[in-house]
């Protein structure tokens, strides 16, 4: 499978979501091919840490949380960027109508070639979320996805690999997408660009932790480096 002219949609729950995800793989495509690529983040982030809700030292991480978003942005070298707003860890409280109508309006937007979400069984109840309203909103009736070839899913650190051994919807990636350690480079320095959700090794989202992830997934196509991602749908399109 090639990417080269595509148009590829990007839909996560949190900020740096997009990162962990897929950086490499993103920096990979926009100084390779002529791929163009549009982030969703559906949450802000931060609230759910505090239990007081102190609105002056959360309004403060948000806005650095802000900053770390564009910063990012520009290193991993995407194209387009839609924030919202939901509360963050609690797209359980909020009707699911809603998650799936702010999707398929981006969907409508942007009319993507490929669509790269999460993984439906991660630990995280906003990625379970994310992955159901993305399925529900690229049903086949949906006229804008007639464009559609693929649905992704990926392991985000700290999550995937969190859930329980035994729970069924274990992430088995089926797909993996290799590159140069300069795209690994580009990832890990958009993740410390994240100054709040940065961490030291042998935390999941340390830059140690991100190399080795990239190696270990490399093995598994005789790469270096890779990415790994399972293939929801695949359409094959001749019309």
């Amino acid at each position: 499978m090639e990417f080269n002219n595509d148009r590829i949609l990007l839909i996560v729950a949190h900020p740096d979501d997009e990162v962990l995800g897929l950086g490499a793989t993103m920096n990979y495509l926009k100084t390779n091919t002529k791929s163009t690529i549009r982030v969703v983040i559906l949450s802000k982030g931060i609230k759910s840490r505090y239990e007081d809700l102190d609105q002056k030292k959360i309004s403060k991480e948000i806005e650095i949380h802000m900053n770390c978003i564009k910063e990012s942005k520009k290193i991993i070298g995407y194209d387009e960027l839609s924030l919202y707003d939901l509360p963050d860890n609690k797209f359980d409280t909020i009707a699911r109508l809603e998650v799936v109508r702010l999707i398929e309006k981006e969907i409508k937007i942007f009319k993507p070639d490929i669509i790269f979400t999460h993984h439906g069984g991660d630990l995280n109840i906003d990625h379970q979320i994310i992955f159901e309203s993305v399925i529900t909103a690229t049903r086949p009736i949906n006229e804008n996805c007639k464009n559609l070839k693929c649905i992704f899913s990926f392991e985000t650190p700290s999550s995937t690999e969190w859930q329980s051994s035994n729970d069924p919807r274990k992430f088995s990636p089926n797909f993996f997408f290799p590159f140069k350690i300069e795209n690994l480079n580009s990832k890990i320095k958009a993740m410390n660009s994240y100054s709040i959700e940065k961490r030291i090794f042998p935390h999941p989202r340390s830059k140690k932790a991100l190399k080795n992830i990239a190696m270990n997934n490399g093995l598994n196509v005789n790469k270096k480096y890779a990415e790994a991602f399972m293939l929801i749908k695949g359409i094959y399109r001749n019309d």
